[in-house]
């Protein structure tokens, strides 16, 4: 047991694996194993699943999981748009498509648009048909228990008292800032991309000429700006370079407007009034980074906990569904006889160490050649030539989709008991 742990009021509590965190990955990690009997007990501290702009791009590999599943028609009618491509458009009115998913040979030739909270409230509802999943609600994870070098388990604060859990696997899925990937003493080891997105919602009203059939990023004089349509509000991610959110918040509302004004489209313009607080502007610091050694003895990291991805692509959400995918496949029959080892936990990390390394790499690469290239100039911006290329030739332009649509290793359940 840590050296500092807190005075426990309820002991004893045991579990086959504790899931710390109940985002994407957690919570995927926890149904599949909850399905396969396995005993789970998911710990998440907040009293629901609503975060402003929290990630909710379900790219192909999302939703042919769960189709797998079954719970299509439970996701459905969650789904506020379906995207067919990505495309960039210039100031003077040049476009590029970057990836067109509607041409893939795919169940699902398409981006949706499903809000994560109410995906994580729908999966959580049925994975409580399962006898062995367990949820705990507003439980604060206080401390890692530590055991001749092994994580054995978590103290947890519920209801002003601290609840011990123990567990043959501590699974840390508490996202970016994870607190237990500190508690364990594993390093991220991060880089700071050129920017940061500033997010707001501009109202959408009947007549708009929505486009709703893909993402469009607008180009500007030294500005960028990402636009999609949401059903009954229009998300608009504001690109700047890393750090300037201080100055630009210096300069006034009026100034902001200004500047998004030349982004938006023009039947949008008149809306710009509304952002009348910068309380209606969420800052997303863009962070990457990734630690070199996901698990410990009885401890596993996965998702953000485990590499921090740039909002690029809209990527994350995915990749961490796929990281509870692969953790299911390793981890389900050894913990149905509760004989985890470190070699089986090293395994998860050999399988999706290098899909991540690959789609970082790509990111970094966007983020410097178009993102800081476009944010540093006023002059119009050009595409480097290979992005022209690969959107020109009929082999090449099906590769950007694909990618971001599955990844560069795309991770199916295999492992099902009878």
């Amino acid at each position: 047991m840590t050296n500092n742990s807190p005075p426990v009021a309820n002991p004893a509590g045991k579990t086959s694996c504790c899931v710390v965190g109940g985002g994407p990955a957690g919570m995927v990690l926890a149904y599949l194993l909850a399905m396969d009997g396995v005993d789970v007990t998911l710990l998440e501290s907040h009293a629901d699943f609503a975060r402003e702009f929290r990630g909710d791009t379900f790219h192909a590999s999302s939703m042919d999981l769960i189709d797998d599943l079954g719970l299509l028609e439970k996701l459905d009618p969650l789904i506020l748009s379906r995207l067919n491509q990505l495309a960039f458009t210039t100031r003077s009115g040049k476009s590029l498509t970057m990836a067109k998913f509607s041409g893939m040979k795919s169940r699902f030739p398409y981006v949706a648009i499903v809000p994560q909270a109410e995906f994580l409230t729908m999966l959580s509802e049925e994975a409580k048909s399962f006898p062995s999943f367990k949820i705990q609600m507003q439980a604060n994870v206080q401390e890692l228990i530590e055991e001749g070098g092994e994580i054995v388990g978590v103290h947890y604060k519920k209801n002003d008292q601290v609840h011990e859990l123990r567990a043959d696997l501590v699974v840390a899925a508490d996202g970016r800032a994870s607190r237990l990937r500190k508690k364990a003493g594993i390093e991220l080891i991060t880089e700071a991309p050129p920017m940061d997105v500033l997010w707001f919602r501009l109202p959408h009203r009947t007549g708009d000429d929505e486009q709703k059939d893909g993402v469009e990023i607008r180009i500007g004089s030294g500005t960028m700006m990402v636009l999609l349509g949401r059903g009954d509000y229009w998300q608009c991610g504001f690109i700047v370079l890393k750090g300037a959110y201080h100055d630009i918040r210096g300069a006034g509302l009026g100034k902001f407007h200004q500047e998004i004004k030349e982004l938006l489209p023009v039947f949008l313009h008149d809306r710009i009034k509304e952002i009348d607080d910068w309380k209606k502007i969420a800052v997303l610091a863009v962070q990457v980074g990734r630690v070199n050694k996901w698990h410990r003895p009885g401890f596993l990291l996965i998702g953000d906990a485990a590499h921090v991805m740039s909002p690029i692509g809209g990527v994350g959400i995915n990749y961490a569904i796929q990281d509870a995918v692969a953790a299911y496949n390793y981890l389900s029959h050894p913990l149905s006889s509760g004989s985890v080892t470190d070699e089986n936990l090293a395994a998860v990390q050999k399988r999706r160490e290098w899909p991540t390394k690959v789609i970082q790499g790509i990111q970094t690469m966007a983020q410097k050649r178009i993102v800081k290239a476009a944010l540093q100039t006023n002059e119009e911006f050009t595409f480097p030539l290979p992005l022209r290329i690969i959107s020109k030739l009929p082999l090449l332009n099906k590769l950007p989709a694909w990618v971001l649509a599955y990844g560069v290793r795309h991770e199916t359940i295999e492992k099902r008991k009878s």
